[in-house]
């Protein structure tokens, strides 16, 4: 028996819907993660981009537990002196709520050119429309596969 190990041909993308409204951001954020990577199929092949392509609307609704707004969210400008700083709270009232969520899913992929190819596969949405009604997404309910994953 030989270890099978996927192709290009061999590849199978779905596009799928999630609605991230009252779901708690880390929980969130492992699921879309391994969807992205492709690890829910039988076929994963660690070296080739086997996910899917995931829809995450309502970024702004989304839910934290304890004290994780307050926590920061730091940056550098490349300038000295130049590191900055912003709360989750602060970002999620901003203009661009998504962030957040995209930042969560990019941190819990490995730091390498193909994680970078696989974060194209994610778009994020901070109201509930989106424009890939053509690709005909299926919906995952990530709110009703665990009482945890949301918070009221």
């Amino acid at each position: 028996m030989k270890t099978f190990s996927a192709t290009p041909a061999d590849i199978d993308k779905k596009w799928i819907l999630i609605d991230a409204e009252g779901v708690v951001l880390g929980r969130l954020a492992s699921i879309v993660a391994m969807r992205l990577r492709g690890k829910h199929k039988a076929s994963f092949t660690p070296n080739m981009d086997m996910g899917d392509n995931v829809i995450v609307i309502n970024a702004d609704k989304i839910q934290m537990t304890g004290k994780k707004r307050d926590e920061n969210f730091y940056w550098h400008t490349g300038h000295p002196g130049g590191i900055k700083s912003r709360t989750k709270q602060q970002i999620l009232e901003g203009a661009h709520p998504e962030r957040v969520v995209t930042q969560a899913v990019k941190r819990m992929l490995p730091g390498n050119r193909l994680a970078r190819k696989q974060m194209t596969n994610l778009r994020v949405y901070a109201g509930a429309e989106h424009p890939h009604e053509a690709q005909a997404p299926e919906v995952l309910d990530v709110a009703s596969m665990n009482k945890k994953n949301t918070r009221s």
